[in-house]
């Protein structure tokens, strides 16, 4: 199977910059990795009329339990699906971090997108303080038994929390420990249905240590912030995919 490389453009990009970005990626798009790319709300739309016909998708970066109701500021998995989305993240660090979002309440979520006809990708990763402590197993096992529902054949996503954005990376033995640890753990909860459930690194990928990454055991691919912002970046990591 091709190997999945997802952009997460978080709080970046305006209408006309998104538009802009979504047209060269189209533009530069060969075969290979499939691709998506997941724009901040008030693009999603815009982005998906773009690429819609092209073999990338477009997903969302969050949604609420809710399909609908009085959560103001907050988004569904129903409204994300009509605004052209196929996928969503869920679960990200900066959401457990930054808005205190338990594992339970990601499960929620991941219900949610489920029954939205969305593929949800769960984030999971240890801080700094829990690896350093030798806690990263624990807790990457702690997310995964709490985030996942039964049944769960979306997408799960390695995130090593103190690696995103910090240039900072991961041995690559490291990386592929933990991969295969969370690959026995989806197996365990899942049985045969969690051998196939693809598995994402995330967390300072960049064009010049993809290959390597991408190349490792039990990696289907890639979810990518800073360098999803520029388009040859993005590319670039594409094409070092498996099937790229």
């Amino acid at each position: 199977m091709p190997q999945l490389i997802a952009g997460n453009w978080k709080m970046h990009k305006l209408r006309a910059e998104a538009i802009a970005l979504a047209r060269d990626l189209r533009a530069g798009a060969g075969a290979g990795a499939n691709l998506l790319v997941c724009p901040p709300f008030t693009a999603l739309a815009a982005v998906a009329d773009i690429l819609a016909g092209s073999r990338i998708a477009v997903g969302g970066q969050d949604c609420h339990p809710a399909t609908q109701g009085a959560h103001t500021g907050d988004i569904s998995a129903p409204m994300l699906r009509d605004a052209g989305a196929s996928h969503v993240i869920l679960g990200h660090s900066e959401r457990r971090q930054n808005h205190g979002e338990t594992s339970e309440f990601v499960r929620e979520k991941v219900v949610a997108a489920i029954a939205a006809g969305l593929t949800p990708i769960v984030c999971v990763g240890e801080t700094a303080d829990q690896r350093q402590g030798g806690a990263e197993t624990e807790t990457v096992g702690w997310q995964l038994s709490g985030s996942l529902p039964e049944g769960f054949a979306g997408i799960v996503a390695y995130e090593p929390v103190w690696a995103i954005g910090s240039g900072k990376t991961p041995t690559e033995d490291e990386v592929a420990a933990m991969h295969g640890f969370i690959r026995a753990e989806l197996a365990r909860q899942f049985g045969d249905a969690g051998r196939a459930v693809p598995i994402l690194y995330g967390g300072s990928v960049k064009p010049a240590n993809a290959k390597a990454l991408l190349g490792l055991p039990e990696i289907g691919g890639a979810l990518i912030g800073g360098a999803s912002l520029i388009a040859a970046d993005f590319l670039a990591i594409a094409g070092a995919a498996l099937g790229g």
